[in-house]
């Protein structure tokens, strides 16, 4: 019963576990992302998580898929778009508004991703699996602006922060489509998949931290630091590498929408992370995860429809 339960919504399933693992990878980045620019730490975690990959694909005898070139280049550009272009904007986005802001701007990437999918791609949810998005969400946001005291946003920050933070969730539901839409239609693995997917992404860095003539040295100098450099690994194995993973492989064997939706929970597995590192968890968060465990149960009940 239990493994037949695992095999009907191992999308869902992955879908979760990659939120939790995301939820442990941004505990550990906590510890490093002021001592490395943004664009730099996002290009030393896919330098890495493409090295795990590629040694996943050996050990695995995972051979290169026989697919149209034009499916391996929907997934490179899912990379260039979701990861190199929606990271960078995202990154901005936190510049300006703030953790908590921008976590809250990112809600909106369910929604729009639901909406995508159903413009673009034909894709037609059941009214519960509408009704799990909007619960997850609404509980999601509710647990990030328990505390919004980040300080005065000034209103050119404001607008810079709005307009990256749109731009981040158009990207990323975009990149997510495009990855569904290959997945789906074809007979690829979510490994190879994730691997041109941070492929695309991470050239694309590099060639603009070479268009604008960067010193690399500002990139790696921090992972000198033996502590920096194992931290950095941690994160990448866990967030990168398993989480993107297992981000397509939902997406492999479930709805975009209801990925999406299920991918954005992350927050939730924060609270008992920060309970056992001795942080108070308020009545408040508590209350907004229990709206979102809801729309947790009616997405996994839209899933089988």
């Amino acid at each position: 019963m239990q493994l037949s339960i695992l095999t009907n919504f191992q999308g869902e399933f992955a879908a979760l576990l990659a939120a939790f693992f995301w939820s442990l990878s941004s505990v550990v980045y906590s510890q490093v992302g002021q001592k490395i620019p943004a664009i730099g730490l996002n290009l030393i975690k896919g330098i890495i998580a493409i090295a795990l990959l590629l040694l996943t694909v050996v050990l695995r005898g995972s051979l290169f898929p026989d697919i149209e070139l034009t499916i391996i280049g929907l997934l490179l550009l899912s990379g260039i778009i979701g990861i190199a272009i929606g990271d960078s904007a995202y990154f901005t986005t936190l510049k300006c508004l703030g953790p908590r802001r921008a976590l809250l701007i990112e809600t909106l990437a369910p929604p729009l991703t639901a909406i995508l999918a159903f413009i673009f791609l034909q894709e037609r949810l059941s009214l519960s699996a509408w009704l799990g998005i909007i619960l997850t969400v609404l509980g999601v946001a509710w647990v990030i602006t328990e505390r919004v005291g980040e300080g005065v946003v000034g209103s050119t920050h404001l607008r810079r922060g709005l307009l990256f933070g749109l731009l981040a969730e158009i990207c990323q539901a975009v990149g997510i489509l495009l990855s569904h839409l290959a997945l789906t239609q074809t007979e690829i693995s979510p490994l190879w998949s994730t691997l041109l997917r941070l492929s695309g992404g991470t050239v694309v860095l590099l060639l603009w931290l070479f268009v604008k003539r960067e010193n690399f040295n500002f990139v790696f100098k921090p992972l000198q630091s033996k502590r920096t450099f194992a931290l950095i690994g941690l994160a990448t194995f866990l967030g990168t590498y398993l989480g993107i993973w297992l981000q397509q492989t939902a997406l492999k064997f479930t709805a975009a929408g209801i990925a999406q939706a299920l991918n954005s929970t992350s927050p939730l597995f924060v609270l008992p992370i920060a309970a056992s590192l001795g942080d108070r968890v308020s009545l408040r968060a508590i209350f907004g995860a229990i709206i979102a465990i809801a729309g947790i149960v009616l997405l996994f009940q839209g899933a089988s429809n």
